[in-house]
């Protein structure tokens, strides 16, 4: 077999539009088949998941939920903290050493 023939959890999760938590318990509860390759990386027969994609047992997970802008402050504040942080001590030493 090529390896074109297998997928990864990711581009299962894609061609099924459910998320990739869900191919996982779909792979503990032996609905999928999952192959380790070299102990590291988790493959999933490409036709195995098409064929379970045409059966249409699976339901996709299509709702999307809006980022409000209250998520966008606390997204900003979170992922960019430490440069917040560093620009406020420049300014009090830069206010310690000239105005003081």
């Amino acid at each position: 077999m090529s390896a074109t023939q297998f997928v990864s959890v990711r581009e299962t999760a894609q061609l099924l539009g459910i998320s990739e938590k869900k191919v996982m318990d779909l792979i503990e509860s032996r609905e999928l088949q999952a192959y380790r390759i070299a102990d590291k990386f988790l493959r999933l027969k490409k036709v195995e998941v098409l064929n379970l994609r045409n059966v249409g047992n699976i339901a996709r997970e299509d709702k999307q939920y809006p980022y409000t802008s209250a998520e966008r402050v606390k997204d900003f504040f979170y992922f960019n903290d430490f440069y917040l942080f560093a620009v406020a001590v420049i300014f009090i030493l830069i206010y310690v050493i000239f105005y003081k």
